[in-house]
């Protein structure tokens, strides 16, 4: 039976058809924190967006898909996303074990365009015959790209919902518009999260934002409305809100590898902006597969303690 917290989640998407729901309480009702409304998912498109060195060379049994879904399984996951190779090579011989989201587009490191856009390199159908949970893509804000990334991702969105499968979005501001500094500037972090949720995205992935402002027009607007930016937990509470008023689960990356202690303090910290959990990829599997569960075992508790 739903939890009273998962029944609330679920209202906020009333419009929303029953299996498109249906899928999302699977998400949510799914690994250690079940029926809590939080999440911590391991997505694993590394491979293709960096290479295979530079992501699981670190830890050589993550050359093998399998080593990832395992990880998932056993560290009690909400899921587990990757693009369409690694999913295919599992989905058979782990089926039902854990909710799959198949990466629909993806991109590699190899071209220096200033401009990203990523390629769709999976469809609906194969979410479907897979047997996922729901698809997931990423879009750029601020590429000069990114219209093209807005009108293809709400395609794919009407195409998943008609089958009942909820969509996580990958919002990622990148681009000749933006510097280095205003990727993860808060303004823009939380404009990704409503671009995002404006285009129908289920389940936002933003990156942790930063105390930097981008846009002129933005900052005079924080700095007129008092809007705190001091701590990550007022920047994460400041991208909750932009989301429709809290009211689209919104997660955070876990980013580029780096110590434990540096991991849980960025998640406590996450957690207390009002966070609905973490997405962690590198962080996870990098590590060592006892010290990988471990961590992971870890940040669901900082999140659990979160819940209502």
């Amino acid at each position: 039976m739903a939890t009273a917290r998962v029944k609330e989640i679920l209202s906020w998407y009333s419009s929303e058809n029953p299996g498109v729901k249906a899928n999302l309480a699977r998400l949510m009702n799914h690994g250690r924190l079940a029926g809590t409304g939080k999440f911590v998912i391991l997505p694993v498109d590394q491979g293709f967006e960096h290479g295979p060195a530079r992501s699981f060379a670190p830890n050589a049994p993550g050359y093998d898909p399998r080593y990832h879904v395992e990880l998932a399984i056993e560290a009690g996951c909400n899921a587990y996303a990757a693009p369409l190779g690694f999913i295919e090579h599992i989905a058979s011989d782990y089926a039902g074990e854990i909710p799959l989201i198949l990466k629909l587009n993806n991109s590699d490191s190899l071209s220096k365009g200033i401009e990203p856009c990523s390629a769709v390199t999976g469809s609906v159908e194969d979410a479907l015959r897979l047997g996922c949970t729901a698809i997931g893509y990423t879009i750029y804000p601020g590429s000069g790209d990114r219209n093209i990334q807005y009108e293809t991702l709400r395609e794919l969105i009407l195409e998943a919902k008609a089958v009942g499968l909820p969509s996580v979005v990958w919002s990622y501001p990148r681009g000749a518009g933006l510097s280095k500094d205003g990727e993860t500037a808060v303004d823009v972090a939380g404009y990704a999260a409503q671009i995002a949720a404006q285009l129908g995205a289920h389940i936002i992935k933003i990156k942790p934002p930063k105390k930097h402002l981008e846009v002129k027009e933005a900052a005079a607007a924080f700095e007129k409305a008092g809007i705190p930016i001091e701590t990550l937990a007022d920047r994460v509470r400041e991208v909750i809100r932009s989301a429709f008023h809290g009211r689209r689960i919104v997660i955070f990356s876990g980013g580029e590898a780096k110590g434990t202690e540096e991991v849980l303090a960025e998640v406590a910290e996450i957690a207390a902006g009002g966070a609905f959990g973490s997405i962690m990829g590198r962080n996870a599997f990098q590590r060592p597969r006892a010290e990988a569960i471990e961590l992971l075992h870890a940040v669901m508790a900082i999140h659990a303690k979160t819940c209502g």
